[in-house]
């Protein structure tokens, strides 16, 4: 952390700049006034994410499409796991689509600091810009992945509901899930750069801490509320159930699960402040 001393050449007073101490607020306004800025970054994601690859944005599809054939061929059929009433191919990639987009987005802004480290250190922008952008920049690899579980959906001949209306409200709290956790992990990944190593480890133990590949339906009350403690337990069902058609409504566990991610998101944005002060120094 610099200090910097600057001296007023018509009053002649010594002005001295330097970092400022604890806590700091958020100041979202700045998002704002370089929204043209955030709007670039995004950009600048979506394009080089996919550049000098064979397949391209296929790959948005692929991921998710190919794990929901391993899903549905050793659980579905071999383990038999119940899949609430719809086809198991259905129930497997309604859920892997809003939980690759999170995993997607939380690794990405995960590591958008280091990776963005030169920017960090020539010029000064809102640095919660380099986050968020990477968050944004997956949407539209869900949009893809979307489409063919709609096509998938039309194959089995099942028809969305008027629960569809909900699923914009469900996309945004993957959305403030991935991007709480990755203002936190951001953050600690300037400092630590073990969190890089540590990332697939979390990944990993987080899929199979969701319903992805088993119905949430298999707990009990209260333990069925609570573990919507797990933000993406609520976008995970609230997915299937809105698409899918379900039984298994999850009113409460989708109100635990907001609570939560309103939580991750607000303490993140806060903790990265806190800590941006000294990102340009460590990167």
């Amino acid at each position: 952390m610099s200090t910097a001393i600057e001296t007023d050449p018509i009053s002649q007073e010594v002005i001295r700049i330097q970092p400022a101490k604890g806590w700091m607020p958020l100041r979202l306004g700045e998002l704002w006034e370089y929204r043209e800025l955030l709007y670039f970054l995004t950009w600048r994601d979506i394009k080089v994410r996919y550049k000098q690859t064979l397949l391209g944005a296929a790959w948005a599809i692929i991921q998710p499409l190919s794990t929901m054939v391993v899903f549905t061929l050793f659980f579905g059929k071999l383990a038999e796991m119940p899949s609430d009433g719809v086809p198991y191919p259905i129930f497997s990639f309604a859920a892997l689509v809003p939980w690759t987009f999170f995993a997607n987005a939380m690794v990405a802004s995960s590591n958008s600091l280091v990776q963005g480290s030169n920017l960090l250190k020539k010029v000064y922008f809102p640095r919660l810009a380099l986050p968020i952008s990477t968050v944004l920049g997956g949407i539209v690899d869900f949009a893809l992945a979307f489409s063919v579980l709609l096509l998938m959906m039309l194959y089995f001949g099942i028809a969305p509901t008027w629960n569809v209306l909900v699923l914009p409200f469900l996309l945004l709290l993957a959305f403030m899930t991935s991007l709480g956790v990755g203002l936190w992990l951001s953050a600690m990944n300037v400092r630590y750069r073990d969190v890089r190593y540590v990332l697939p480890f979390i990944t990993q133990l987080w899929m199979f801490a969701t319903p992805v590949v088993y119905p949430s339906s298999m707990l009990d009350e209260p333990w069925r509320t609570l573990y919507g403690i797990n933000p993406m337990v609520g976008v995970v069902e609230g997915f299937r159930w809105a698409l899918a058609g379900t039984d298994t409504a999850p009113g409460p566990m989708i109100a635990v699960s907001t609570v939560v991610s309103t939580l991750i998101l607000i303490s993140g944005a806060f903790y990265f402040r806190r800590m941006e002060k000294s990102f340009a120094d460590v990167v």
